[in-house]
């Protein structure tokens, strides 16, 4: 397998090269793809999203699943929000749940409230404990991060309700497989997705502990259920067996902006750091298939302008993706509201 196909191929199978048109479609590929982030600084309380991976507005799908609880909210890789379809809840909550060998005071005097009273919003926490917001708040989320409670996100609402894990999902056994069986699935699925992946990008994309994660590889390809392998232009990394002869493709011609977590982005973020060192990045350019550009700029609520687009590409196909790079950035920054002030550092 070279580089171009692994390039082509993910980008089929992260439905970027062809966009799902219908909601069985869309569903099958959340299950893929999952955890799934909303967009990065957006509001609280956004549903996730396939940026560029659908034909319509997934918003109105992805609300109606959390409506009826098909779309699960949790703190996934080390902590952050995302998404997973309620039949997998059990595996990836497995999977990326840190866990607490014991609760802090604050964290006792939530948890015993939410176990007498509970559900309740944060405000009623406030009033059962006595607890400032200040307080209430990090110690939910580290419960969340334990999957000890759960969090009623099921639509944009602020008020959302707080109550215990295992009263809300009575069927869902965080013992009932290990952590390394759990690990291991789900990085098996994330290798399907991306075809190709560096153990570095495994950990950027998991979270998982480096000693946790090198034990895992190493009984997925003692059992034969990964295979290590070298890619010209990518370098050494990992496959699924049944990826191994893969028939030769050439990556779309194209220019797609991806937010910060996105979850491709996400398993290149260790990377995107280094090459793009010292800017403040908005998003983050998918040229051709490969990750070879980043949109900069001060974030700020409401309009802000991109004070420059970088590309990492040879001066000759800067110059040739000019047009198209700008194109796609202004969709998303799009005047009177945001300028795009320079390309490559040039003045535009």
């Amino acid at each position: 397998m070279d580089r171009e196909s692994v390039l082509a191929w993910r980008m089929i199978r992260q439905g970027l090269a062809e966009p799902v048109s219908r909601e069985k479609a869309f569903i099958a590929l959340l299950r893929a793809l999952q955890p799934v982030s909303p967009v990065a600084m957006t509001m609280p309380g956004s549903p996730p999203r396939l940026v560029h991976r659908t034909t319509f507005d997934d918003d109105e799908i992805a609300d109606g699943m959390r409506e009826c609880r098909a779309l699960v909210k949790g703190r996934f890789w080390g902590g952050n929000i995302g998404y997973v379809l309620a039949e997998d809840l059990e595996l990836y909550a497995t999977a990326f749940r840190k866990e607490l060998e014991r609760l802090n005071l604050l964290q006792e005097r939530v948890y015993q409230a939410l176990w007498s009273a509970g559900p309740l919003t944060p405000r009623q926490l406030k009033d059962e404990t006595g607890l400032l917001n200040k307080q209430i708040m990090p110690a939910l989320h580290r419960l969340q991060k334990a999957f000890m409670v759960y969090e009623a996100q099921e639509d944009s609402s602020w008020e959302r309700s707080w109550s215990l894990f295992e009263a809300e999902w009575e069927d869902v056994d965080l013992k009932r497989i290990s952590w390394e069986e759990a690990a291991g699935e789900v990085l098996m699925r994330l290798l399907r997705s991306q075809v190709f992946a560096e153990t570095a990008q495994l950990r950027d994309w998991s979270q998982f502990p480096v000693r946790g994660l090198s034990r895992v590889l190493e009984q997925l390809e003692a059992k034969g259920r990964i295979l290590a392998c070298e890619v010209d232009g990518l370098g050494a990394g990992w496959i699924l067996p049944q990826d191994e002869e893969l028939e030769q493709r050439v990556p779309l011609r194209s220019v797609r902006m991806l937010h910060r977590a996105d979850p491709l982005v996400q398993s290149h973020l260790s990377n995107l750091k280094e090459r793009f060192a010292g800017r403040e990045v908005l998003q983050y350019l998918l040229i051709d298939g490969a990750l070879d550009g980043a949109v900069c700029g001060h974030w700020r609520i409401g309009p802000h302008d991109v004070e420059d687009i970088t590309v990492d590409l040879s001066a000759d196909e800067q110059e040739m993706r000019r047009e198209e790079v700008i194109v796609e950035v202004a969709r998303r920054y799009d005047p009177p509201f945001s300028r795009i002030r320079r390309y490559c550092g040039q003045e535009l």
